[in-house]
């Protein structure tokens, strides 16, 4: 079984607008609301791919309910525990001639709803997939995904990382079965900028060195890269096409990763049909298709 966990998940209100003009009244094309969060998009997606998933996390009060009763109505299965005070945030994501967003920072988590949430992670076992993936809410450790990660190496759980800073570094030493840092993030944790090939693969084996089994670098529109504990390393150009909005691309990268390595269990096919899901959720509204993601697969080849 998969399971995602995010912390702090959101309900994301997408609005369009011709022009933007501050301390103006504006006027609003379109608009939509959406579940957010990036487990949750690994959910959704894998969901678009025909494989269950269950999402872990967090959420309050009546936003969080909305949150529930959207996931629920795409499909996906939920195990969201119900935090006693606060509310699940709301981000904004304006989009004109080009994307702002304004990200709420999510409610106080408790030390006892962390720990329910340690309690449910304790019926995962041998063969089954963990996603940690995003931010956290301000009020929890930067170590949380560390912890979780040390109780899932006990139980044999192969687990994903996509985070970014302490939050992943701090994951290193359990041995994740892969990490999932975009190039900036990637550059971010070393200090430099990642403006080549070798550079990625040069810090991706760094992140080996420190405890990762495997790392996916994603380029973006140049498409990604996968370094292995076993020396290997391949790269992936991104199919050609037009985009329609990059969120939730990298999220589709990881799940489409997850989804073929457990049909083949072969690190490249994986890297390959994940880049294909990334860029066919970018050339689309909101996430991709099966069929739209194969369709690029087999050209991929």
């Amino acid at each position: 079984m998969i399971y995602t966990v995010t912390l702090n998940p959101s309900l994301d209100y997408y609005v369009t607008s011709d022009d933007i003009n501050v301390g103006e009244v504006n006027r609003v094309r379109d608009a939509r609301i959406l579940p957010g969060g990036k487990g949750i998009n690994v959910s959704l997606l894998l969901n678009n791919l025909g494989i269950d998933s269950t999402v872990l996390g967090f959420c309050g009060g009546f936003t969080g309910q909305n949150i529930r009763q959207m996931i629920h109505s795409m499909g996906v299965n939920e195990r969201l525990i119900e935090i006693e005070h606060g509310l699940s945030r709301v981000n904004v994501k304006i989009k004109s001639e080009v994307m702002t967003e304004f990200n709420a920072a999510g409610p106080e988590i408790s030390n006892a709803d962390i720990d329910k949430l340690l309690k449910e992670l304790e019926e995962l076992g041998d063969g089954d997939w963990l996603v940690l993936s995003g931010s956290i809410p301000s009020s929890m450790s930067q170590d949380i995904y560390g912890i979780i990660c040390k109780k899932m190496e006990e139980k044999g759980v192969l687990v994903a990382v996509d985070a970014t800073g302490d939050l992943l570094m701090n994951t290193l030493a359990y041995h994740p079965f892969i990490i999932k840092p975009n190039h900036h993030e990637l550059g971010e944790l070393f200090g430099v900028k990642i403006d080549s090939t070798d550079m990625a693969v040069k810090c991706g084996k760094e992140l080996i060195n420190k405890g990762a089994r495997n790392v996916c670098i994603s380029l973006g529109e140049a498409g990604a890269i996968l370094v292995s504990h076993k020396g290997d390393t391949w790269e992936c150009k991104a199919p050609a096409g037009e985009v329609v909005s990059t969120v939730g691309a990298g999220d589709s990268l990881l799940a489409g990763f997850i989804y073929k390595y457990l049909q083949c269990g072969e690190l490249h096919k994986s890297l390959v049909y994940g880049t294909c899901a990334g860029s066919a959720s970018a050339f689309t509204t909101h996430f991709a298709t099966k069929g739209q993601v194969e369709e690029l697969y087999e050209k991929a080849w």
